[in-house]
């Protein structure tokens, strides 16, 4: 599809590309197709002069938006692979993460570095960081410099042929996920599973030509761009993003469920078909999505190692009774099943090649417990390691945590708290919908709660729950944490008044 794209943006130049927004909300076209083709084929240049080619890594720590599309379209004709690095994860994350990769040189625009001068006051304010120069090794800067960023990648040179395109299969993305400070866990996708991946999402979502898809991830781009379709990128102000919104009437929005609450809250409006993913989606939430003038809303579920896995619309979501997370039927191609342990196994031409330094493997561990229903669709159970063991009984907070998003509840999750003794409290922590009545919304939980049987919680905390990471997933162990001191709040409030 890269090579598709390639082509696309020459074949029509002037058509838009990629879409910004204003304050207002008025729209406005940062890229035209030209503008990346042009922009592409002088990073394609400016690497292939510093020796890069078949078998090289480069780091890329890159805002997305064009010129990150453009970075990737030429390390894609070069043959070389990307390592996506986020800035944001802290000097000694970054460090282990380049030392597995060894990249041959890192991509950074002027956001992402926190270098001496003016660079590193910019970084600070925009909470990144990265080690010294000294130790990434060759750092260039992409895009406009600043005083005391990294020397610019030459990219106002242009060779006069540039290199031939490679077309053979190998390693195309390295993107780090889980893992530790000392043992970092690197995703490897060849360029072949890239394409299956971006083919199925072009096949779910089917972009028509001319008329715009709003959202800013890689997978998004691509099959967008390649119909034809020009790419907003939202705005992130959720007032903003709801003008956004009104101006352009995309055809498809793709948005985490984090921004879509906010969305939601901001008064925004849908128009065509929405998808959501990277972190759990309610039924009630994509009810709340299609009463806002959405036509369809989706749940996708995906991973970093198969994006994407499976797919669900709110209508079939909304209707299913049993226990779990209904994540849909597997997508065209995915195979699907689970191990001894319950949890889901993955396959199939999208999923990943294999982790950085292990063997390959065709089948993913998703970390999920899960099982198949007598349609074949997945239903999550909830994470192996979020299970909570309360009297020598194992407690999978995935299954009785979609029953606890009754109207009037943003997010709900259960934690276990330590009870002191080998054994652990099972806590719901419940954060309401801006504007709810608590007293209305206690009522409402009684049902799903006395459904819940042997794992109902012993307690029941209102509260806002802590997000964590870039797709703003409830950070469980910070709300256990949250959990703990709420409790031994009330419990000393208890002691005092007897």
């Amino acid at each position: 599809m890269l090579d598709t794209l390639a082509h696309t943006l020459r074949a029509h130049p002037d058509r838009p590309a990629v879409l910004g927004a204003t304050r207002t909300g008025a729209v406005r076209v940062k890229a035209t197709h030209a503008d990346l083709a042009d922009l592409a084929d002088r990073h394609t240049a400016a690497l292939h002069a510093r020796g890069i080619g078949r078998g090289s890594t480069v780091g890329v720590a890159v805002r997305p938006g064009p010129r990150a599309l453009a970075v990737m379209l030429a390390v894609h004709r070069l043959g070389a692979r990307a390592a996506v690095l986020d800035p944001g994860a802290g000097p000694d994350v970054l460090r282990a993460r380049l030392a597995l990769a060894r990249p041959d040189v890192v991509l950074a625009d002027a956001t992402a570095q926190a270098v001496a001068g003016l660079a590193r006051p910019l970084a600070r304010r925009a909470r990144l960081a990265l080690p010294d120069l000294a130790e990434l090794g060759p750092v260039v800067t992409v895009g406009p410099r600043l005083p005391g960023c990294a020397p610019a990648l030459d990219s106002g040179a242009r060779t006069t042929a540039l290199p031939r395109p490679v077309d053979e299969d190998g390693d195309a993305v390295i993107v780090f996920t889980s893992g530790t400070t000392s043992s970092p866990r690197a995703v490897v996708h060849t360029r072949s599973s890239l394409a299956a991946g971006m083919a199925t999402v072009a096949e779910l979502v089917a972009p028509e030509a001319g008329r715009p898809v709003l959202g800013g991830t890689f997978f998004v781009l691509l099959p967008s761009l390649v119909s034809g379709a020009p790419v907003a990128l939202p705005a992130r102000p959720p007032r903003v993003l709801a003008r956004q919104m009104r101006q352009l009437a995309p055809q498809a929005t793709y948005l985490t469920p984090p921004q879509l609450r906010r969305l939601l809250a901001a008064g925004g409006r849908f128009t065509g078909r929405v998808w959501t993913g990277s972190a759990p989606a309610s039924a009630d939430l994509l009810t709340r999505v299609k009463q806002a003038g959405a036509d369809e809303a989706w749940g996708v579920y995906a991973l970093t190692e198969l994006f994407p896995a499976a797919a669900v619309e709110q209508a079939e979501k909304a209707s299913f009774t049993g226990a779990g997370d209904l994540a849909g039927t597997p997508l065209p191609g995915v195979a699907a099943k689970t191990d001894a342990t319950g949890e889901l196994l993955l396959s199939g031409p999208a999923a990943r090649h294999r982790c950085l330094g292990r063997e390959p493997d065709p089948w993913v561990a998703t970390g999920d417990r899960a099982h198949l229903d007598a349609y074949g669709r997945i239903v999550l159970e909830g994470r192996l390691k979020d299970m909570v063991l309360r009297e020598a009984e194992n407690i999978y907070p995935g299954l009785y945590e979609p029953a606890l998003h009754v109207p009037g509840v943003e997010l709900a999750v259960l934690v276990g708290v330590p009870a002191g003794d080998g054994d652990e409290h099972l806590v719901a922590v419940v954060q309401p919908s801006r504007g709810a009545d608590r007293d209305a919304l206690r009522a409402a939980l009684a049902g799903p709660l006395e459904r819940m049987g042997a794992a109902r919680p012993d307690a029941v905390l209102l509260a806002d729950i802590p997000l964590a990471g870039r797709s703003l997933k409830p950070d469980r162990a910070a709300t256990a944490r949250l959990a703990a001191v709420r409790l031994a709040a009330v419990r000393r409030s208890d002691g005092s008044r007897g």
